[in-house]
């Protein structure tokens, strides 16, 4: 559309030219700057102050050692603190493996009251031993991903006071990104917490064209992945219709959520009279449960908004487990991932976690540090 002002989603190939582009012209400006003599140094810069008299080879020291530079107190490996750019981070154990988990009860409750010994956490159907456990509300990095097919034209006013909405009840510290997509995808607001800069990308309306999810979805984990600061990390999906535009297919989108720290999927489905209501129901209850989300089917539009909030109140409730899998990282391989939660004074309760994941080395992300 003429005038419009987006960005698509990284494109490594793209990016590497940018980047050789970029090393190029800086190589060229290094070389054709003057160096500078060392024996007469600028008026404005700080000189060294200069060394002490040395004492008489005959002297005896007379001044104490120098005194050893302080040690910081060892910090628990798994506190929550603030980083340098002020994001408030985990402190992660690089072996270590983390979750999030909600807990549900038998009358379809949130339960918040549990404690580590609550729990027990298997991997390939083998007991891990939980090293790490928090139930605080901390702040996520969420990707807004919202169908911008043409079927989806009368339907977006109301999914966007929605997607605010969720941001309005959802941290604060919450850093948000929105995707745009049709037949193409369009990162329309990198990460913010700013209400006016996210209501202006959700109102960047190009209603046409296909549905390719799977490519949207595919291309924001990657995004989360490469540029979130903050460990816990949520997709959020609006769509009203089955993906019929993609490159990528359902399995190879899961997949790619299933990576190692990857995000919870909630998915949002308005799919009313679609030509395959079932298929479609069906992919997005895949992706989300398979990473620990939940998938819901409004029967009117008017529900979008409280789903949201849901939502919200979902993110905010959970437990972090974290555990080093007996099992070695470095062995790669698909995990199955299972999670019990029993203590006395609770019934039946279900822990929603993500299924399992890919596991493989994995680079220190920004906000793990």
């Amino acid at each position: 559309m003429p005038g419009r002002d987006i960005t698509r989603l990284p494109n490594r190939a793209r990016a590497a030219r940018f980047v050789l582009f970029t090393f190029v012209i800086w190589a060229g400006v290094l070389l054709a700057m003057p160096v500078r003599p060392q024996s007469s140094p600028p008026q404005n810069e700080v000189k060294p102050a200069p060394a002490p008299p040395s004492a008489p080879p005959s002297a005896a020291p007379s001044q104490a050692p120098a005194a050893s530079p302080q040690i910081p107190p060892k910090k628990d490996e798994h506190d929550q603190k603030i980083n340098d750019q002020g994001v408030f981070v985990f402190r992660k154990d690089v072996d270590e493996v983390l979750l999030h988990a909600s807990v549900i009860d038998d009358k379809q409750h949130i339960v918040t009251t549990l404690e580590r010994g609550a729990f027990t956490v298997f991997e390939d159907g083998k007991p891990q031993t939980i090293i790490s456990f928090h139930h605080e509300d901390i702040p996520v990095s969420i990707g807004i991903i919202i169908d911008n097919s043409g079927s989806m034209r009368e339907k977006r006013n109301k999914v966007n006071q929605a997607a605010l909405n969720l941001v309005r009840a959802s941290n604060p510290k919450d850093e948000v990104f929105i995707v745009n997509f049709n037949d193409e995808y369009y990162l329309d607001q990198d990460f913010t917490n700013d209400l006016l800069k996210l209501k202006e990308a959700l109102e960047k309306i190009d209603a046409r064209g296909g549905t390719a999810l799977y490519d949207a979805v595919v291309a924001s984990a990657e995004h989360l992945k490469l540029h979130a600061r903050l460990e816990k990390k949520v997709l959020l999906i609006v769509t009203d219709g089955e993906d019929n535009a993609s490159n990528e297919t359902l399995e190879q989108a899961v997949k790619q959520l299933q990576e190692e720290n990857g995000p919870s999927v909630y998915a949002i489905g308005i799919l009313g009279e679609e030509e395959h209501p079932k298929r479609a129901k069906r992919a997005l209850e895949i992706i989300a449960q398979r990473t620990g989300g939940i998938a819901f089917f409004p029967k009117t539009l008017d529900e979008v908004d409280e789903i949201s909030r849901t939502v919200a109140r979902d993110i905010r409730n959970q437990y972090t487990i974290g555990y080093h899998p007996t099992n070695p990282r470095g062995n790669g391989g698909f995990r199955q991932i299972r999670v019990e939660a029993k203590t006395k004074g609770h019934g039946k309760m279900t822990v929603r976690t993500k299924s399992g994941y890919y596991a493989g080395a994995q680079p220190a992300a920004a906000g793990s540090q």
